[in-house]
Formats: structure tokens, sequence, C-alpha cells
């Protein structure tokens, strides 16, 4: 089919010349044109990836580190609830818990204006999607599983210690 359009395209730009003389005859494959809209979005595409997962990995670290923070102020606190009985999966949930509301009330925050946002990008393509409900289901559950993984390695640390330590200086 190459050879094909190369003769159909020098047919053409013959009759091109015979007619219109004073313009340049330029031409564009359909496919290519098409192509070339989406090109952008392709680059950008890459690029939110990239910065989704640099705001992951950082907002990982933060957690962590508030978590740490959490931890070492409350030091007293855990020995406390240890030595009256609560279970190191107890003193875990305690600290999961805390963490787990406020990323659900940040959801309820931001997901009003993404989902808004969302739509306004979405209204410059002649073929459109509607998010619906699940997205946000499976974001909100993506978020909670990320923090818990975050918050679990300080947590079950702090569950672990030994509250005699803890409650040495008391």
């Amino acid at each position: 089919m190459p050879s094909r359009a190369e003769s159909v395209l020098g047919s053409l730009q013959k009759i091109w010349k015979e007619d219109y003389a004073d313009f340049v005859f330029q031409y564009q494959f359909l496919d290519e044109k098409i192509n070339n809209y989406y090109q952008a979005e392709s680059k950008l595409t890459v690029l939110y990836k990239f910065f989704a997962g640099m705001a992951i990995l950082i907002s990982c670290l933060g957690l962590y580190g508030l978590v740490s923070f959490m931890a070492a102020q409350r030091v007293k606190e855990v020995g406390i609830r240890k030595v009256l009985g609560a279970s190191s999966g107890n003193i875990i949930f305690l600290f999961a818990r805390e963490f787990t509301l406020l990323i659900v009330l940040a959801f309820l925050i931001a997901a009003p204006l993404a989902n808004y946002l969302m739509q306004e990008w979405l209204k410059n393509f002649s073929f459109r999607i509607y998010p619906d409900l699940s997205l946000y289901i499976f974001a909100i559950a993506g978020s909670i599983l990320i923090a818990w993984i975050t918050v679990a390695h300080k947590a079950f640390r702090a569950a672990v210690a030994n509250p005699v330590i803890a409650l040495r200086n008391e």
C-alpha cells in the first residue's frame, strides 16, 4: 500500500501544481494528524504518573515521620496501656485509627475538588468517560492501605517495646 500512496501523492501533487501553482502542496495523513493530537496527552500522562509517584513517596515519608514523632510523644501512654493489659494489636489499631480518620477527612475535602477538575479536563475530549463511584472507592482504599503500611512499622515497634523502659522515669 505505501507504494500506491506514493503514486497517488505524485499524481495529486502534479494536479495541484497545474491548478494552484502559487501555493505550496502540503499533505498530511489522517492517522498521523490524529496521532499528533494525542502526543501531548501521552507526554502529560508520563509526567502525571511520575509526579503522582513522587507525591505518594513524599507523603509516605512525611507520614512515617509523623508516626515516629507521635510514637515518641506517646511512649508513656503506650507503656501504661501495655501494663494495663492492652495487646500489641490494640496499640497498632490505636495508631492506625487516628490516621485513617485523618485520611478519610482529607479525602472528603479533596474528592469534590478532584472530581470538578477531572470533569473540566475531560470536557476537552470528543469521546468522554464519566468516572463512577468505584474510582473514588479504589482511591480511598488505596490511600488507607498505603497509610496502614506506612504506619504499621512504627506502630508495631511502639507496641512491642518494653513498657518498663517507658515508665522508668515516673
